[in-house]
């Protein structure tokens, strides 16, 4: 199933490593350090101007690679949307 992160950007949920709150999570300095490396290696896509409120992780099947979006979306939000699309399977 495919779960939209704004604007245009789309991903399945096959791909969702998971979903962070940007509000809790960047307290941490490990997680601020993890969110500066893959900006650092070019794997950031910002989905929006808007004021970004979480960030999602995915990697492609079989891939150790992984890209980060900085969504508008509430992490919230994009949980519901997940469990909306596991209900129309």
């Amino acid at each position: 199933m495919f779960i939209h992160l704004g604007q245009d950007t789309v991903v399945t949920t096959d791909e969702i490593v998971g979903i962070f709150d940007l509000d809790t999570t960047t307290i941490s300095k490990p997680t601020r350090d993890y969110l500066a490396q893959m900006e650092r290696s070019g794997r950031v896509v910002n989905v929006s101007f808007e004021l970004p409120k979480t960030f999602i992780i995915t990697s492609k099947k079989g891939s150790k690679e992984k890209t980060m979006y900085i969504s508008p979306i509430s992490s919230a939000t994009l949980r519901k949307r997940i469990k909306t699309a596991s209900y129309l399977t």
